[in-house]
């Protein structure tokens, strides 16, 4: 499996090219139902609420999801592409081999998810939802994620890449090892432990110097 040209190596969705076309209407999606192998492309989601719903080796092409819940639901193998998913509740879901790319995620709440070979890819993530998240083989990349919550979750193999933090929060997640300093990070609301072994530009270090204490005299 093909992986992308960055420190975390994140595995593509396993996509068959040989997916139907086919509608996505409302009134299909009900609790505990099942979707594989389609594409769906230029629909409108609107009001829709369904639990433990799955979907594997699907492709989300310009869909837009207004006043959605999908909690507890399953994404496997699934690729979301110029999608609007401002909002829709995604809490407890797992999330495996997904791409979501040049998508608006402003305030979609995936807290307390499962996340495994996840890339974001040029998405508006302001005021996003990741709290609680178990995040592992992580890309956000050319992201905007000003204000979002990431506090409590775990990382692992996490990476940020020329993405802008600023204000996020992200208080008890560590960031040891990680590599920030192509990001904006203004703002950023962590403890001091949690920033301890991250990598950041003299700069940044400067701004971060505050948890510390540190009076810096010009």
């Amino acid at each position: 499996m093909a992986d992308y040209k960055n420190n975390t190596k994140i595995l593509k969705p396993r996509i068959s090219n040989d997916l139907s076309a086919l509608p996505l209407l409302k009134k299909d999606i009900l609790d505990e139902t099942s979707f594989s192998e389609a594409i769906f492309s230029h629909c409108h989601i609107e009001n829709c609420q369904a639990k433990r719903v799955s979907f594997k080796q699907i492709i989300f092409d310009n869909v837009v999801f207004t006043d959605v819940l999908l909690q507890y639901s399953d994404f496997t193998d699934v690729r979301f592409e110029n999608c609007d998913l401002s909002n829709v509740d995604f809490r407890e879901s797992s999330i495996y081999r997904v791409e979501f790319i040049n998508c608006k995620l402003v305030g979609t709440n995936l807290s307390e998810s499962t996340l495994r070979n996840v890339r974001f890819n040029k998405c508006n993530g302001k005021y996003a939802f990741f709290r609680f998240t178990d995040c592992v083989q992580i890309l956000f990349d050319n992201c905007q994620l000003g204000l979002s919550d990431f506090q409590e979750s775990k990382f692992s193999k996490v990476e940020f890449k020329n993405t802008d933090m600023s204000q996020c929060q992200l208080f008890g997640t560590s960031l040891s090892g990680m590599d920030l300093s192509e990001c904006d990070i203004d703002g950023l609301g962590v403890r001091l432990q949690d920033i301890k072994g991250v990598i950041v530009t003299s700069m940044q270090a400067l701004a971060l110097s505050t948890l510390m204490g540190i009076v810096i005299k010009e």
